[in-house]
């Protein structure tokens, strides 16, 4: 079920098979990189089916490509808050003093007669990316999600996927989208100031192109021994593995 590190890697040496379908003949952009990350699961996976939400962090690495100037790693998230530097604003009432306004160019008799006096800055602030869902047990599950990669370059690629789970394997298969926009978290804004309520992260990447295809196999295994699925639920787990993506044509 766990579906995080798919969502943006390349297409080139996951394995003869990869590399024929995505990356061979067909595209010039083409390429696969290593996926380690961890997932919390909310609620834990028990062997009882049911609906839950889902996190994941992890880091992009060993990459090959067959295109020139490819990144050649990265960090991939989905479900978490980011922090963002944005422009923060700031409204406090007008004030009356001899006549005129503290803006200096309203006459007034009263502070009621004055225009609000509106101040911004920058600061950084939380933003939510949206949560993967998902619905099964610890024997198999299907969930569906958008992902973060952020790479080495500075640049970014948005991945829409869905996982299918059964067991310990996990496959992985999704398409670059051209954004995703996140949600302010309100408690991090500072106290008398305002912020955009959304922010929106483009897929600016050029090696990825808006359209591709990327696919995943992964494992999926509990970060403790304890987290059986009977006992005690799977409420974090490794997700590791080998993403691709690319052109089939």
């Amino acid at each position: 079920m766990r579906i995080r590190r798919s969502r943006v890697v390349l297409v080139a040496a996951l394995s003869a098979c990869l590399a024929g379908s995505l990356a061979g003949a067909a595209g010039p952009s083409g390429g696969a990189c290593q996926l380690q990350g961890v997932a919390n699961i909310m609620p834990a996976l028990t062997y009882v089916s049911a609906n839950f939400g889902y996190s994941f962090t992890g880091t992009l690495g060993t990459c090959q490509s067959n295109v020139a100037g490819a990144p050649t790693s990265g960090t991939v998230s989905a479900g978490v808050q980011v922090p963002e530097t944005v422009t923060l604003t700031s409204t406090r009432p007008g004030t009356c003093t001899g006549g005129v306004c503290d803006d200096g160019v309203t006459a007034c008799a009263n502070s009621s007669a004055c225009p609000p006096i509106v101040t911004t800055t920058t600061g950084t602030v939380l933003y939510q990316e949206p949560v993967p869902q998902g619905s099964g047990s610890c024997g198999s599950s299907t969930t569906a999600g958008e992902a973060l990669a952020a790479w080495g370059d500075g640049k970014h690629t948005i991945l829409s996927y869905t996982t299918t789970g059964a067991g310990a394997a996990v496959q992985l298969q999704g398409t670059i989208v051209a954004s995703m926009t996140l949600a302010l978290v309100a408690s991090s804004v500072p106290a008398g100031y305002t912020a955009p309520s959304t922010y929106t992260i483009s897929s600016d990447e050029p090696v990825f192109a808006v359209g591709e295809q990327s696919i995943a196999p992964l494992t999926f295994s509990p970060t403790t021994l304890d987290q059986d699925c009977v006992t005690v639920g799977v409420s974090s787990a490794n997700i590791d593995g080998v993403v691709a993506i690319g052109s089939a044509s």
